[in-house]
């Protein structure tokens, strides 16, 4: 099947009906779609999108059965269980702008955006956000037309099923000091331009890339993808976050660095001499706590279980936002600056430095929560504007209107249409 996740997926026998159209090659896939009615092919999309663990709901890139699709009643506390993250648009244009230019035709580009629920307008405002499993639908779209998990990046393709398999063959070792070597092994295997090597110094566990991809912007992707493979299956196979310590980079410091904090740790550093990952030594010593029943459901889930299940959740952005997000419908409650500071510990001149070194701000943090919950909110539920303004305490909808529009360039209004319309044209 056509999955990121197909070695397991293969087995459910969930869509009989289709399963043939699905074994076939990306090329003849399409062209069988483009034979069938509206319906049929709509009926082929599902089938994929189920095959991926990635069930499309209306089009709009959300899970069928998560909390993500289930109503909620209006003005609700959003919980620990049901906190929504959100993906920032330069990822996106990563993801698809980058790999369209030299990989993707534009058709295959619009259909890996549809697949998504993500009209092509939005890539036009940077500062917009998408719901994280918009993002994954969008990752397994592209893999799927490239038939390559790694975006032909790499001059070697990792086609559609290597992860799966990676998976498999990591899950028999003992402890994640084999299983991190056996996995750079694999990589260096499925990929010819990057690679990894895991060494011990002084006690740090530290993860080396070598990266021969010529294009800029190839590479940082390439980069960043690769550390985002390692370390989220690395967590996975040891059944908790594995800290790291510190991570570098060989290129210049991005606009949106701010999200690598979330992504990876609070130490980054930019224009390094070699892309790294460090963590404590010790950790290779843990046994790997995973087995095949597990593994079902990680790749069902995949890549969005790789790329935010284990996110850096120490930072004191979020420590901030579990705080905050329980009173996210009335600010009013929401603690002083210096408050805070004294629940968390420390000082309020400390934890703005801190906030700061982390690329943030009390109040940025602020918007950024109430932002991931009207994003939701306007993507997956049928609740008015001036609704969601209330359920985010804001006095007046126009309050409201101005405020979002300052976070992504569109008002809620537009963002909305855009997210419907445009699945309509397809």
């Amino acid at each position: 099947m056509v999955t990121f996740g197909n070695v397991v997926a293969s087995h459910d026998g969930a869509f009989p009906g289709i399963a043939r159209i699905l074994m076939s090659g990306p090329d003849k896939l399409n062209a069988i779609k483009n034979t069938l009615p509206k319906d049929g092919r709509v009926a082929v999309d599902r089938a994929q999108a189920e095959a991926q663990g990635v069930r499309v709901v209306a089009s709009r890139g959300v899970q069928e059965g998560s909390a993500l699709a289930r109503p909620r009643k209006a003005g609700t506390a959003m919980s620990d269980a049901i906190e929504k993250h959100t993906v920032s648009m330069h990822f996106v244009q990563a993801a698809v702008s980058q790999a369209a230019v030299s990989h993707l035709a534009a058709a295959a580009r619009e259909r890996a955006l549809g697949a998504a629920g993500i009209p092509p307008h939005l890539l036009e405002a940077p500062h917009t956000r998408v719901p994280a499993n918009a993002y994954s639908a969008l990752w397994l779209a592209v893999a799927r037309e490239l038939d390559d998990e790694f975006f032909g990046r790499d001059r070697s393709s990792m086609k559609v099923g290597s992860f799966a398999l990676l998976c498999q063959a990591v899950l028999s070792c003992a402890d994640l000091d084999r299983a991190l070597k056996r996995m750079l092994r694999g990589f260096s295997v499925f990929l010819d331009e990057i690679g990894g090597e895991l060494s011990l110094e002084a006690g740090k566990a530290v993860v080396r890339v070598t990266n021969r991809i010529d294009h800029p912007e190839d590479r940082r992707f390439a980069d960043e993808t690769l550390l985002i493979f390692v370390h989220g299956l690395m967590c996975w196979l040891g059944g908790r976050r594995v800290p790291l310590s510190k991570v570098t980079f060989t290129h210049a410091r991005p606009p949106y660095a701010q999200e690598y904090r979330l992504m990876y740790c609070d130490d980054i550093s930019f224009d390094a001499p070699q892309t790294t990952m460090q963590f404590e030594g010790r950790v290779l010593s843990a046994p790997v706590v995973q087995n095949a029943a597990t593994l079902q459901q990680f790749l069902r889930t995949a890549p969005q279980s790789v790329f935010l299940k284990y996110r850096n959740e120490d930072s004191w952005t979020a420590q901030i936002r579990r705080r905050l997000r329980g009173n996210v419908g009335d600010p009013g409650n929401w603690p002083g600056f210096e408050q805070l500071a004294s629940e968390l510990g420390t000082t309020a001149t400390t934890l703005r430095r801190r906030l700061e070194g982390e690329g943030t701000s009390f109040q940025a943090i602020k918007d950024q929560l109430r932002n991931d919950v009207a994003i939701d909110c306007l993507c997956n539920s049928s609740m008015s504007v001036d609704d969601i303004a209330a359920r985010l305490g804001f006095q007046e909808a126009s309050a409201f209107h101005r405020a979002f529009k300052r976070w992504n360039g569109l008002q809620p209004g537009e963002y909305r249409r855009r997210q419907i319309e445009e699945p309509e044209k397809s």
